[in-house]
C-alpha cells in the first residue's frame, strides 16, 4: 500500500481499493479456502526453521561442508524455507494490493478497506463470523470495532474454517 501526505505531513494510507460491504462478504468463501492454506505455510515455516536450528546448532558451520552427510537435508530445508517464505510474502502481498490485511492468521482476521460514512475504515472479519459485521477505525484495532448498521448477527463456524 503507498502513502500520499495530507496538508499536516501526516502519512495517509492508499489502499489497492475499497470494497462494500457486499463486495467484502462475496470475497469470504475464498478467504475461508484460503487462510488455512496460509496457515499451514506458517506452521510448515515453523517446522523447517526448527529444524535447520537444529542441525546449525549441533554441526555449526560444519553441516554446509560439500562432504558433511547433514549438508544435502540442510540445502532442502533452506530451500523449502526460500520458498514457503515467498510463496506466502506474494499471497499476502497480493490481498495487500486489493486492499486486504491479514491481521492475525491464528484467529483467521483480516479487515478490507473501505468508506463508511465519509472515511475510510477497515471492515473487519474474524473466522467463524458468518458475514463482514464490524468495522473500525484505520487507528483502531480488533477491540474497538463497532457492528456495521443492518448487518446480521454472526453465524458459526464453517466446519473446516
Amino acid at each position: 500500500m503507498e502513502a500520499d501526505r495530507d496538508g499536516d505531513g501526516a502519512s495517509l494510507p492508499q489502499p489497492g481499493r475499497l470494497w462494500s460491504v457486499e463486495e467484502a462478504n462475496a470475497r469470504l468463501e475464498e478467504m475461508h479456502e484460503l487462510l488455512p492454506r496460509l496457515r499451514a505455510w506458517v506452521a510448515r515455516l515453523r517446522t523447517v526453521h526448527a529444524e535447520i536450528q537444529r542441525l546449525s546448532g549441533f554441526w555449526g558451520r560444519e553441516v554446509d561442508a560439500p562432504d558433511h552427510p547433514d549438508r544435502d537435508l540442510k540445502r532442502r530445508l533452506d530451500r523449502e524455507w526460500a520458498d514457503l517464505t515467498d510463496r506466502l510474502e506474494r499471497e499476502v502481498a497480493r490481498l495487500q494490493a486489493e486492499g486486504i490485511e491479514v491481521k492475525d492468521l491464528e484467529s483467521g482476521l483480516i479487515d478490507f478497506y473501505a468508506l463508511l460514512g465519509g472515511e475510510v475504515v477497515f471492515l473487519c472479519w474474524q473466522r467463524g463470523e458468518g458475514e463482514v459485521g464490524f468495522y473500525h477505525t484505520l487507528d483502531g484495532g480488533y477491540r474497538t470495532r463497532r457492528p456495521i448498521a443492518g448487518a446480521s448477527s454472526p453465524s458459526p463456524p464453517r466446519p473446516g474454517s
